[in-house]
């Protein structure tokens, strides 16, 4: 096996975070859709695709490193929200918990000295800053939206004003 016990029951734990995350997104999707929003619903069922994503992702390593994948027990995804805002809210502090623990993966790995894991986590690290930022700035935005401004984040999200991330050029000043 090319990575330590250790790291092999991080990784699992991971994948049962990346799939919790996923069955979050799928619960928000929902409530959105039931609330007539339907681009916020496509906005978190997309979302909750690229987590299972990630948990693949995860697994493929596992695999590809001799090691078992084992899919931890998963907890109940909240599915009833009283204002749009908590929904949001709750997918953005996920974002930053997921984010923890793979800096925390980061840090076993470096314990660990095991340079295939801090390798293949890196990919992970940069999506999760793409992932934090567009979390905040759709919560900032149904934040300063409140619950009577819904139909104009959908009409963002129907213009493309929502894609995540900041709208900043990127550091060589080529503008995207």
């Amino acid at each position: 096996m090319l990575i330590p016990q250790t790291i092999t029951d991080a990784i699992n734990a991971q994948v049962g975070m990346e799939y919790h995350a996923s069955l979050q997104y799928d619960a928000i999707g929902a409530h959105f859709a039931s609330e007539s929003l339907p681009k916020l619903a496509t906005h978190y069922f997309k979302q909750a695709t690229e987590e299972r994503g990630h948990a693949h992702r995860f697994m493929k390593f596992l695999i590809d490193c001799g090691a078992r994948v084992v899919i931890p027990a998963l907890e109940k995804p909240q599915d009833r929200f009283q204002f749009a805002k908590d929904a949001v809210k709750l997918a953005f502090e996920s974002e930053m918990k997921v984010t923890d623990a793979i800096n925390e993966l980061q840090n076993l790995a470096h314990k660990e000295n095991n340079h295939l894991t801090t390798t293949f986590l890196q990919w992970f690290i940069t999506e999760q800053l793409e992932e934090v930022a567009s979390a905040e700035q759709l919560l900032k935005t149904v934040e300063r939206a409140g619950e009577g401004g819904l139909l104009l984040v959908e009409q963002l999200f129907a213009n493309g004003g929502l894609q995540g991330g900041n709208p900043v050029p990127d550091a060589g000043g080529n503008g995207g």
